[in-house]
């Protein structure tokens, strides 16, 4: 990968996040290059190993405006990996407001201190939810939906305020809209689709011609740096992706496949596992569950969530090294998960 700029060499990169799903993977591409990496981490958080002696850590979270200031001192860049992630979350005045405080209200802090340390990079990781579903068809960035649920809207107002610290003080700032993203410590939807697999609970699904974006923890990390590093990139927004949208079917088959399992022939038409969830669905209702979890779910499998991000790769050169059956014919069986 080839970075415009060598941001890192100098003064210490800050990575929040660092200890997470995708923080992880940036620390260690940070490290890889050479950078001197500074992490924000929590008091009770666990340490990876391999970090002894080669990260600087400053404890503190986006709710601490000391720390956050403790963290920004002296560094040039900001790559924000921190965040409440479930996406998916009830939508709940509870969660609602969790996510506000920690994916906007924690940006802005974070931005603050950032402005006050004179950082000059500013790399903020999205999301795809801070703006609508597109429906039935792939999007580039000109798609501009307002965002749907309590997740999309934090995360859409945290970019609107890097967009206005950029144009106000000359930092250089970005916004990455990763897509689901896959990779080794992965947990949500896509390891939830495998363990239903490897139970046998997934029933073989029909092909519907739906679209889904996905991309590697590894590539989002690619795209974080060039971010950083690329003066083109400066003010702008990105979708990023691996590049492949899988249809339901396609996903059905991959993980078939990588538990060593051929796929039937045959397929549940798309009609009777509707029919199926939404029965599934009444019936906790009954019992006061009121959300349609089944439905939800099965939208994430034969539903459209198609993003195109074409346009990183022509202005910085990005390009994903992972595809979701690459991954898990090497890494996923690699890694035990």
């Amino acid at each position: 990968m080839v970075v415009a700029a060598d941001f890192y060499r100098e003064r210490p990169v800050l990575v929040t996040g660092g200890t997470g799903f995708i923080g992880r993977r940036l620390v260690a591409a940070l490290r890889q290059r050479g950078a001197r990496t500074r992490v924000l981490i929590r008091p009770d958080s666990a340490l990876p190993a391999d970090w002894a002696g080669g990260v600087e850590t400053v404890v503190g979270d986006l709710a601490d405006v000391a720390g956050l200031a403790r963290a920004c001192a002296g560094s040039d860049t900001v790559i924000h990996a921190a965040g409440f992630a479930h996406a998916d979350a009830a939508d709940t005045p509870d969660f609602a407001a969790r996510h506000w405080a920690v994916n906007a209200e924690g940006t802005f802090r974070l931005l603050d201190a950032a402005v006050a340390a004179g950082v000059e990079r500013f790399v903020l990781l999205s999301s795809v939810k801070a703006v609508s579903d597109p429906g039935p068809r792939c999007v580039d960035e000109a798609w501009d939906g307002p965002p749907e649920t309590p997740y999309g809207r934090a995360k859409r107002a945290a970019e609107e305020r890097v967009s206005a610290t950029g144009r106000e003080r000359g930092m250089h700032v970005v916004s990455l809209r990763p897509a689901l993203v896959y990779g080794p410590g992965m947990k949500a939807n896509l390891a939830r689709l495998l363990e239903a697999a490897r139970r046998g609970w997934l029933p073989p699904l029909p092909e519907t011609g739906n679209r889904r974006s996905l991309v590697h923890a590894d590539d989002v990390a690619q795209a974080a740096l060039l971010a950083a590093g690329h003066p083109v990139a400066g003010g702008k927004t990105y979708f990023v992706t691996d590049g492949h949208p899988y249809s339901g079917r396609e996903l059905y088959v991959i993980m078939r496949r990588t538990l060593g399992r051929s796929a039937p022939r045959w397929a549940v038409p798309a009609s009777v596992l509707y029919g199926v969830a939404g029965l599934v669905d009444g019936a906790l209702g009954l019992v006061g569950q009121r959300q349609r979890k089944a439905r939800t779910a099965l939208d994430k499998l034969l539903g459209w969530a198609c993003y195109d991000s074409a346009r990183i790769g022509a202005e910085l050169g990005y390009r994903p090294a992972w595809t979701l059956e690459r991954y898990c014919q090497t890494g996923l069986r690699g890694s035990g998960e």
